[in-house]
């Protein structure tokens, strides 16, 4: 040390990384049946035999009903002081611990050449392919897998995320552009009925800290507005109104006035009872209680009513909710609404407002929605995510999601079944 106290430059040359386009690598594939220390003997054995001559390079294992793959890359080290060792002697003295460790445990290991230059992946970062269904038909996965392929993708890995409430693998897959990729995969969903999402691989993915959720046909079935016209005698007129404005044939706030004026007259009441009566949609409070003790915050945005939406996040323990409010006189409805209308561009702007509150990124935020109202938001939210949707609305969200459990949405989101009841007590 200098005294200054400053740290002098280190005079002594360090060694470079490996090139793994001039040091020779190899894989070793091993396969059986799995068993306690398998693993530990493999490495053991490549301790022994290779030493200091090899490093590691890559390590992935997977077992699937208890069958083992483990897949190992090893490269020669070149650290310039002496030559890597050559590629006849590196395969030579890992067939040695092939021998051994199948010998010793009874799997078997496959040693073959991975030396020459990496090959450039086009089509810019890989991606993640999550395929759902229940069941998932073999047809889905060989069409996904033809697609991608198609297209100039490859398949790396594949792992199982769920099987139950819904089948799910989650493929990566390397070498295809996003727009490519999601309109190959898009004809095989509808062709064979399953849900096909993609999401680029990366920390994004896993760093999603809010959810805002629709709550009519979305959190909830049905539309409460079409059972509080049926009270009011009106349900069919109404009906056709809510379907051309989900179906974005209207505009939602005309929409909105015009079916809330027939409920002029209700008593106060009739709102008592259509929330008793509501019914959550299968999985709502498994994803609730799941994302709330991973760390999310989570709430809903409505074009519905507030004299609904309030108590009902209340007793869900949700954080935030936000709706439009039915003006009351006497007692009863008067057909109109106080305060700011939550429309298409207010679902949006109260999901920026919430994130800002809780000071949490957009890009770190969740939308689940299935109308066309709700298209601002999906969009506007790091992932938008079309739940039982309107074609129109599945065209333009992020992913689409056709299953009837809403905690589906924990397997678009990455999080296995296993994850899942970790956090669910």
């Amino acid at each position: 040390m200098r005294h200054d106290g400053s740290v002098p430059l280190d005079p002594t040359p360090r060694p470079q990384p490996t090139s793994a386009t001039t040091a020779p690598r190899t894989v070793l594939t091993v396969s059986g049946d799995d068993r306690p220390g398998v693993t530990a003997r493999l490495f053991a054995a490549l301790s022994s035999a290779a030493g200091p001559a090899v490093e590691v390079l890559d390590v992935e294992q997977v077992v699937v009903h208890g069958h083992l793959v483990l897949g190992v890359v090893v490269g020669a080290v070149d650290d310039g002081d002496r030559p890597a060792v050559e590629e006849a002697e590196l395969l030579a003295r890992l067939r040695t611990v092939a021998d051994e460790v199948e010998s010793a445990v009874g799997v078997q290991v496959e040693v073959e050449s991975a030396s020459g230059p990496d090959a450039t992946v086009a089509g810019g970062r890989p991606h993640h392919v999550i395929v759902l269904g229940r069941p998932v038909p073999p047809e889905t996965v060989a069409g996904a897998a033809r697609a991608i392929a198609g297209i100039g993708g490859n398949i790396d890995a594949i792992r199982r995320l769920s099987d139950y409430p819904v089948t799910s693998f989650e493929l990566t897959v390397s070498g295809a552009e996003a727009t490519a990729l999601r309109t190959a995969l898009a004809s095989v969903a509808t062709e064979t009925g399953a849900d096909i999402a993609v999401e680029q691989v990366g920390l994004a993915r896993r760093s999603k800290r809010l959810i805002v959720l629709d709550v009519d046909s979305t959190l909830v079935r049905g539309e409460v507005i079409d059972e509080l016209a049926a009270r009011a005698g009106r349900a069919s007129e109404v009906a056709r109104i809510t379907a051309a404005a989900m179906n974005g044939e209207l505009d939602f706030a005309q929409s909105l006035r015009a079916r809330v004026a027939v409920l002029a007259g209700l008593p106060e009441e009739v709102l008592d009872e259509v929330r008793e009566h509501l019914v959550l949609t299968p999985g709502a409070r498994t994803l609730i209680r799941t994302l709330q003790r991973l760390g999310f915050r989570c709430g809903i945005v409505s074009g519905g009513f507030t004299q609904i939406t309030d108590p009902l996040a209340e007793s869900l323990g949700l954080d935030f909710a936000a709706a439009n409010t039915l003006e009351v006189v006497d007692g009863r409805l008067t057909g109109g609404l106080v305060g700011e209308i939550v429309d298409r561009p207010g679902k949006a702007r109260a999901l920026i407002r919430f994130a800002e509150q809780y000071g949490i990124p957009l890009d770190q935020t969740v939308a689940v929605g299935d109308g066309a109202n709700d298209l601002d938001m999906l969009n506007t939210a790091g992932l938008g995510i079309a739940f039982n949707a309107k074609p129109f609305v599945r065209e333009q969200a992020h992913t689409a999601l056709n299953q009837p459990y809403l905690d589906a949405v924990l397997q678009v989101l990455g999080f296995t079944r296993d994850e899942v009841l970790d956090a669910v007590p």
